[in-house]
């Protein structure tokens, strides 16, 4: 009996030789994927994919123009890379028990802090809308202050990633800021890295260079400002036959920020500019341009707007899991504060 068993299990062994190495193979690194060999593999590292992570999301027409793959290939290291990562369906009470633990950066106003459910929130974008003299701008320069404090003040302790396209970045303020924290403002002002964008195309570049500095160079970045979001897009894509270009530019470059978002754990801040809208006969006229792209793309939206006696106003007017509400709070030469 014993030696019929063997016989039996040398028959299965010789009929799925293959799916035992599978099993036994443990998948950590892109040379470990099926039908990946050392040459792919470095054609896939120089075009990004360098990670189980990064293959896994990508798409098989991306695989088959970085690493030269046949499309079926593309589809199977796709496959296999998300089962390694383990990419499946988690059930909601796992979900908001790791939600508690996400990454907040303090704005440094506490009524602000609380429209926003404790700061903004690292994995998604935030934008913030309004006219001119909005404090906009302002917002982004104390986060990239407030994510290098630590992380039981309110900070995230990591590096800020700043691009610059209206010309509006000012060391000065960041140095009145970090000194009104008690802190050391060239250490601070050395944590931020500016990068002045001159049209959208230099933008999205450098949007997509964020990851090189993470993965090559090793910086913790944690926070990613766009100031302002559709200042080249609006410039370069004028009239309504151009519309169509703009917005599927502009979408693919909502989803790098988004991917960097995800990817890394990192807040990202966008600005963006306001239109008059000549229809609107009650309320406020006042809407931020880049139609729905912007709008879809964006996890959580704020409408800031000048107020009484010298403040500022933040409406929260789109958010997943937080409800409309407004703050109200003061831009001093500290930085922001509390009314």
């Amino acid at each position: 009996m014993s030696n019929r068993k063997t016989e039996i299990l040398e028959q299965v062994q010789e009929v799925m030789p293959e799916e035992k190495i599978v099993k036994k193979t443990k998948i950590e690194n892109v040379e470990d994927l099926p039908g990946v060999g050392p040459a792919t593999a470095e054609k896939l590292k120089e075009s990004g994919y360098d990670s189980l992570l990064s293959l896994a999301v990508a798409s098989p027409g991306e695989l088959v123009e970085a690493g030269g793959l046949t499309e079926s290939t593309a589809r199977k290291v796709i496959k296999a890379a998300r089962d390694a990562m383990n990419m499946g369906f988690e059930s909601g009470d796992e979900l908001l028990e790791r939600r508690k633990n996400i990454l907040k950066i303090t704005t440094g106003s506490k009524t602000f802090d609380g429209l926003l459910g404790g700061g903004f929130e690292a994995g998604s974008i935030t934008e913030c809308f309004g006219e001119f003299g909005s404090s906009k701008t302002q917002i982004g320069h104390q986060l990239a202050v407030n994510t290098q404090l630590p992380k039981e003040k309110g900070g995230a302790e990591g590096v800020c990633i700043y691009i610059d396209t209206e010309g509006a970045f000012r060391p000065e303020r960041i140095k009145q800021m970090a000194e009104a924290l008690g802190l050391d403002p060239i250490p601070i002002l050395k944590n931020i890295k500016v990068a002045r964008a001159f049209n959208s195309d230099h933008q999205m570049l450098l949007a997509e260079k964020v990851e090189d500095l993470i993965k090559n160079e090793g910086l913790n970045v944690k926070l990613l400002v766009v100031d302002s979001l559709m200042s080249h897009f609006r410039a370069d894509f004028s009239g309504r036959g151009q519309l169509a270009d703009r917005q599927q530019k502009l979408n693919k470059h909502m989803h790098a920020l988004q991917k960097l978002a995800t990817a890394y754990n990192l807040v990202v801040y966008v600005t963006n500019q306001v239109m008059a809208k000549p229809d609107t006969f009650f309320g406020d006229p006042t809407a931020a341009i880049g139609g729905h792209i912007v709008g879809h793309n964006s996890s959580t939206r704020i409408y800031l707007r000048k107020g009484k006696k010298g403040t500022r106003v933040a409406k929260l007017i789109d958010s997943p899991h937080l409800p409309d509400g407004e703050a109200i709070f003061n831009v001093e030469e500290s930085g922001l504060k509390d009314v």
